[in-house]
């Protein structure tokens, strides 16, 4: 019969689901107001990890990077962001470069390399 614990679990989900969709609309908004207010747009980037962390929620892979880890601006490519695919070093991976305080990101595709080549057959 639980009682507390199933109450107080069921309060936590909800409080996750709700920061879900916070960050959810936060980088919605980040992403339409970014072409005349860039500011207001780092700002909902700003709210929107502040909301992630005191939740205590991943945040999705969508929007994972679309913001720089550094100076925490939201990223658009060829606006603020320099986006490159590279595969010397071996591991194939895309280097995304924040133009506003030049840090580098670099994030691995062979994944979804391998998930392509097998949807093609």
């Amino acid at each position: 019969m639980g009682g507390k614990k199933d109450i107080r679990r069921r309060e936590q989900r909800e409080k996750k689901r709700i920061a879900r969709e916070r960050v959810e609309t936060l980088f919605t908004l980040a992403e339409r107001v970014f072409p005349y207010s860039p500011e207001l747009a780092n700002r909902y980037v700003e709210i929107a990890l502040a909301v992630q962390q005191k939740a205590k929620i991943r945040m999705p892979r969508k929007w994972k990077r679309r913001y720089c880890k550094k100076c925490h601006a939201f990223l658009v490519p060829g606006v603020n962001a320099r986006v490159r695919l590279r595969d010397k070093p071996y591991p194939p991976h895309v280097v995304i470069t924040c133009l506003n305080c030049g840090h580098i990101m670099r994030y691995p595709y062979l994944r979804e390399k391998k998930e392509r080549r097998r949807e093609n057959g």
